[in-house]
């Protein structure tokens, strides 16, 4: 398959390109920069030159595909709202570019608001009130008869290279010279090694996205203050417990993240794909000195 990748230089995007290729697949990534252009080439992928905006770009890539895979998203937080319509519109340009074809779009969600407090599984629809509406957009694809799907990502997808939530807790942790969980630490963050989710969107897209959503999700709900006491370790930081009222100004903006709790399933997913994770877990994986460098 000739397969169309946005976002194929990012932390999950470029290990996605890695497993397509080695799978015998030819890639073409989506390339802003020159340097997004060089990595590419790098990798044995072809250079689709363009960007989210240019939605000309979007579906002239999609057009000329097999199938596409929509990683690339802008985690600005500071304009968050305006990056997820940004998103959007970059998913129906994509889509537009599909219609009438049987060539699957795989979007890029997220299981961290899904179900908090339960066990979140594929059959969990997203709040379209979230200000993230690549779900929804995808859903609204799906309802014109386009083949797309959806493959949600943990909190942590973790890996050599991680700039996601985890290097996130350890700069709050060097910051405040402690490693924090709020009251007993016992909430959960699924998480996933970016070289396992990576095959699961490969998987998605070789089966037609015959499946709604996908969950990749290789461990269903590491326990917060056990990323904490790692973190601490690391760090020859104290580890301590913050009440709710406290965990704003340890976290920040991060304190709603830091206390969510959603234990996610991925058994639907493992059935339909008949995929396994491979990789090390989160907490042998963060007790690596990659993730501690200055």
């Amino acid at each position: 398959m000739r397969v169309f990748v946005t976002g194929a230089t990012g932390f999950v995007g470029s290990a996605v390109v890695a497993d397509l290729i080695a799978a015998g697949h030819r890639v073409a990534g989506l390339a802003r920069t020159g340097a997004a252009a060089d990595a590419l080439t790098a990798m044995g992928a072809e250079i689709h030159h363009g960007s989210l905006e240019d939605h000309a770009s979007l579906r002239s890539g999609a057009a000329g595909s097999d199938g596409v895979l929509h990683l690339a998203f802008n985690h600005d937080f500071s304009k968050f709202a305006e990056n997820c319509e940004l998103d959007r519109r970059a998913i129906l340009a994509l889509g537009a570019a599909l219609k009438g074809s049987e060539r699957p779009l795989i979007v890029t969600s997220g299981v961290a608001l899904l179900a908090p407090g339960r066990l979140a599984t594929e059959d969990d629809v997203a709040a379209r009130h979230f200000p993230r509406v690549s779900e929804a957009a995808a859903e609204d694809l799906m309802q014109q008869g386009i083949r797309a799907g959806i493959v949600r990502l943990p909190p942590t997808t973790h890996g050599e290279g991680d700039h996601g939530f985890v290097p996130r807790l350890i700069a709050i942790a060097r910051e405040k010279g402690a490693a924090a969980y709020i009251g007993d630490g016992g909430n959960r963050w699924p998480a996933v090694h970016r070289f396992d989710a990576a095959r699961i969107y490969r998987l998605a897209l070789e089966q037609g996205a015959s499946a709604r959503r996908y969950h990749a999700i290789a461990e269903q709900g590491v326990p917060f203050k056990a990323i904490a006491e790692v973190i601490g370790k690391r760090l020859g930081v104290p580890v301590v417990s913050k009440s709710a009222e406290e965990a704003e100004a340890h976290f920040g903006w991060f304190a709603r993240f830091a206390a969510v709790d959603v234990p996610t399933s991925s058994a639907e997913t493992r059935a339909a794909l008949g995929w396994a994770p491979k990789e090390k877990g989160l907490i042998e994986d963060l007790d690596q000195p990659y993730y501690f460098k200055a």
